[in-house]
């Protein structure tokens, strides 16, 4: 038997933290009108604050198959949707051939049966399944052309994909649809219509320390102070690239199996690679601009403690 959706707000948020994801309650609440609602929820912010998590937890505390397109530029039906199997069409009609057991038109009615088809993840979404409708995850939509997201209207709104070949398939059970985008450019309104919205921002510095606490629980506490606030600052700086929460995490976790126990401006000249992805931003903070802001976060923990 599939588990049952979450029944509120309050039970989302739960089962959110069931997944060790640390949600503001206004996503929660998006995610939930969304199940309940059988809508696509439509994710968008910036790289790294944990869009894409969403998905994969629901996978998990739901018990669902998760069902992944990543997006790319040129992304196309054959590889989102379906294509034929044209090795075995071909097999069939050489051995319809040598037989001489049908006519044209049958054999080109045969070829084109389901048996054939190679389903892609669209279409593997569509599927019943003993353990529930699937999380579809449609990933990164922003990387793909206009002519795509036409596409995804018909699924969106009716949950179904019409193959000239075949006909049209539906859903007996919508998946749980999710997707995401990192805005680098806008995504058509007809689309944003069909589904929930909720725009995913940096955690502010308790949902952050929270993350940390839940993620990286063996992180000593001063260290995980410093560290939430020193990155807290530093998205208020004017770099290419901001951190996000995946860099944070990838930072505390380079930080302690260094056996850092407090942070130093040689240590974080040492390891900004893993937390700043751009030449140009590592250039801004190395040297002096990182001791800057070291100091200034030192002296707000002190005043904090105080």
């Amino acid at each position: 038997m599939p588990r049952p959706l979450p029944a509120s707000v309050d039970a989302t948020l739960s089962a959110l933290g069931e997944g060790d994801y640390v949600a503001e309650r206004s996503l929660a609440t998006s995610l939930f009108l969304a199940l309940k609602l059988r809508r696509p929820l439509f994710l968008e912010g910036e790289a790294g604050v944990g869009k894409t998590e969403i998905a994969k937890v629901l996978s998990r505390v739901l018990e669902r198959r998760l069902v992944r397109l990543q997006c790319y530029e040129g992304l196309d039906v054959a590889s989102a949707v379906y294509e034929w199997n044209y090795p075995r069409q071909m097999l069939e009609i050489r051995l319809s051939e040598a037989v001489g057991d049908r006519d044209r038109d049958s054999l080109a009615e045969d070829i084109f049966a389901e048996k054939f088809l190679i389903r892609r993840p669209l279409l593997q979404a569509l599927a019943p399944d003993l353990s529930g409708p699937p999380v579809l995850l449609i990933d990164e939509l922003d990387r793909t052309d206009e002519p795509f997201e036409a596409f995804l209207l018909e699924i969106l709104s009716d949950f179904q994909i019409t193959i000239p070949e075949i006909g049209t398939i539906k859903a007996e059970e919508p998946p749980i649809v999710i997707i995401t985008s990192n805005r680098t450019r806008e995504i058509h309104d007809a689309l944003k219509r069909r589904c929930f919205y909720h725009w995913v921002d940096y955690p502010d510095a308790e949902r952050e320390r929270r993350i940390i606490e839940v993620k990286r629980p063996k992180t000593p506490a001063r260290l995980s102070a410093q560290i939430v606030a020193f990155i807290q600052r530093l998205r208020q700086e004017d770099l290419f690239k901001l951190p996000g929460v995946a860099e944070t995490l990838d930072w505390t976790q380079a930080l302690t199996e260094l056996d850092v126990i407090e942070l130093n401006s040689q240590t974080i000249n040492d390891t900004v690679g893993t937390l700043l992805k751009y030449q140009d931003d590592i250039q801004k903070l190395q040297g002096g601009e990182a001791e800057r802001l070291l100091a200034e976060v030192n002296a707000e923990l002190a005043a904090t403690n105080a």
